[in-house]
């Protein structure tokens, strides 16, 4: 039987996985107040529908980066290549999210079911965002600084309603990176965890020992693969141009609705 909730939560997952709003945050209300259950497979679906996304808009910088990496270990100019200090950071960023990531699971999986932990994340969100655009750049080049940084903030944004992209962002621009720079850095970053989180829930779901998918899954999955590869188009453009207090005003509001509501029960 078809189900509007699969196309829905598929959008959600598409625009919100990478617009700076906290994807957790939405998936987690929406799981809440619609009563969404058996998710762990679907949401491993989704997650890889938008990594996939992720992946095309970014296929060109990947392909470079990587090769400009290897290349470093063989050739000595190629060890003052951005592709060599790109990986090296991405490395270091995604071992300290992980430090900071894994012991906070527990804590996270708790907070998912809280609306008021959520919306308090979204107003820490709201006020990163309206804040990011006064931020000057420095004109520094990516480092091992920067992978140290944003990492460590990546690794706080697990928390429901935290912006991962909105975070990470706002704290490349804080160690000096240009706009674009940012948010190159912190999409490629996110990669190992979008990658390293979807492992682990497939771990999860195999202990279960057993897998469900809800009909029509593959409808939500193109969903959030197309909603994610325009959302991606459309943060770039709002990143270069600094029209972030739009973000900052939703987030804000979405936080109030959350403890009106609560209030109001």
């Amino acid at each position: 039987m078809f189900d509007m909730r699969i196309i829905i939560l598929g959008a959600i997952q598409g625009l919100t996985e990478f617009l700076p709003v906290s994807s957790s945050a939405h998936l987690s209300l929406f799981q809440m107040f619609f009563k969404f259950e058996n998710m762990l497979g679907y949401d491993i679906v989704l997650h890889a529908a938008t990594l996939l996304s992720l992946l095309l808009f970014f296929i060109k910088d990947i392909i470079t980066l990587v090769t400009e990496w290897f290349y470093g270990f063989k050739k000595q100019d190629y060890r003052k290549s951005i592709g060599w200090n790109f990986g090296w950071a991405v490395l270091f960023g995604t071992i300290v999210t992980s430090l900071i990531a894994l012991p906070l699971k527990p804590i996270v999986e708790e907070a998912m079911e809280s609306p008021v932990t959520v919306a308090i994340g979204l107003f820490v969100t709201s006020l990163l965002l309206w804040f990011i655009g006064n931020i000057k750049s420095r004109e520094r080049d990516i480092s091992l600084r920067s992978g140290f940084w944003v990492g460590l903030i990546q690794g706080i944004a697990v928390i429901p309603g935290i912006s991962r992209s909105g975070s990470t962002i706002f704290m490349g621009r804080l160690t000096g990176l240009r706009p674009e720079e940012a948010f190159r850095f912190s999409f490629l970053l996110s990669i190992p965890a979008i990658v390293g989180a979807t492992l682990l829930e497939i771990i999860s779901m195999l202990k279960l020992g057993k897998v469900t998918l809800p009909p029509y899954w593959w409808l939500g999955a193109l969903f959030a693969f197309s909603f994610g590869l325009c959302s991606l188009i459309l943060l770039q453009k709002f990143v270069i141009s600094g029209r972030w207090k739009c973000f900052s005003v939703y987030c804000a509001l979405l936080a109030f609705t959350i403890i009106s509501i609560q209030v109001l029960r």
